[in-house]
């Protein structure tokens, strides 16, 4: 059985110029960043002496484009990458795919392989919730492919093919495998003993999709009484752009089993949440992976960084998750709280399917806006 491999498709609006695209993820391994590879074809007479480029931009907006007025803009664009790829300056070996392609697609095809330097931000969104507006919030992408005689000269629309693509990070293969936990303690005033909370999780990094499974041990060697135990996901988004930091609850459980919790009292319990975009839709300011047309989006990864690197030289937007459990003691003794962090990224991408007879699918954007998918096997 053959395993097809989707190749996407886009043709510039005055038909001469076509790319293919076999994946659209610059996917960061921390050690290596994969490429983004794929197949550009050309009419040589629409060519007429001039080169073939490929660009790559990240814009970085971190405010509303409706706000932006006299002047003031709320964001960034910075090119990353501009190479040309006809005729070719570097030397690219073609993988199975784009070989397949360049058979398929005749004389005017060229393969070309794009790479993002390694300080390079993740994509992520930010959720606009209920307010509509034209440009999302985020770190965004965009692959354009382009005929010009100069690198320098600005794209025209009518000769160029522009990719929506993303930056995403992958679970390393050797993931951390120690089991976080933290104990806190309260006293209170004029009142003897402590109470005592023991947070643990089964892992260090959860994959999204999965059930997260809290252990809580509490011990109320204190004269007061808790009422409820509260379990939060908190996602925590640090834009460094403009300084800001926020954070949002993106799962919550609230339980009374087992309360009272009365003084001399013990209570082990194991809570468990799923963190999903989907329960989280229309909330302002949640952070997303970054977005492509025909997927849907999960809640942004946690950053990563390689072993030896700075955490605090991420740049973009930096997201992170932690576990926080809050005891209620009433309105006069207050809560105790307790943090615990965790990572919540994608699992290790599968290799692709290689690319045998008959084993290659496309997707024809041009078509796929309209709300058609068309499917062509070669």
């Amino acid at each position: 059985m053959v395993n097809a491999v989707k190749v996407f498709k886009k043709t510039a609006p005055n038909g001469k110029v076509t790319c293919y695209l076999s994946r659209r993820d610059f996917v960061d391994h921390l050690t290596h960043t994969n490429p983004v590879d794929g197949v550009v074809v050309v009419d040589d007479a629409y060519l007429r002496g001039r080169n073939v480029f490929a660009q790559v931009t990240v814009t970085y907006r971190y405010g509303r484009e409706e706000d932006e007025v006299m002047g003031l803009h709320f964001s960034k664009e910075m090119e990353l990458v501009n190479q040309q790829v006809y005729p070719s300056t570097e030397s690219c070996q073609p993988n199975e795919v784009q070989d397949r392609l360049l058979k398929k697609l005749g004389g005017n095809a060229y393969a070309f392989s794009i790479s993002l330097p390694k300080n390079a931000p993740n994509s992520v969104i930010l959720e606009p919730g209920n307010e509509d507006s034209s440009q999302p919030l985020g770190v965004i992408y965009d692959l354009r492919l382009y005929v010009a005689e100069k690198r320098e000269e600005r794209p025209h629309k009518r000769n160029s093919v522009a990719f929506a693509v993303r930056r995403v990070q992958h679970a390393a293969l050797e993931s951390a495998k120690r089991q976080p936990q933290t104990l806190v303690s309260k006293s209170f005033t004029l009142s003897p003993g402590k109470l005592n909370l023991e947070v643990s999780l089964a892992k260090d990094v959860y994959y999204h999709g999965q059930q997260v499974d809290a252990t809580l041990s509490i011990n109320n060697a204190s004269k007061k009484t808790v009422k409820s135990v509260r379990c939060q996901v908190v996602q925590h988004v640090e834009c460094t752009m403009n300084n800001q930091q926020f954070s949002r609850v993106v799962a919550c459980l609230e339980s009374r089993e087992g309360c009272p919790i009365t003084p001399g009292s013990n209570l082990n319990k194991t809570f468990s949440m799923t963190p999903l975009a989907s329960s989280n839709k229309g909330k302002f300011g949640i952070a997303l992976d970054g977005k492509v047309k025909d997927q849907d989006s999960n809640l942004a990864s946690s950053t990563m960084v390689a072993p030896g690197k700075n955490a605090n030289d991420a740049l973009g937007i930096v997201v992170s998750y932690s576990l926080r459990v809050k005891l209620n003691c009433g309105a006069i003794a207050g809560e105790l709280s307790a943090d615990l962090p965790f990572k919540l990224v994608h699992p290790v991408a599968h290799e692709e399917g290689k690319a045998g007879e008959e084993g290659i699918v496309f997707e024809d954007f041009a078509r796929l806006r309209r709300g058609q998918s068309v499917n062509e096997g070669i």
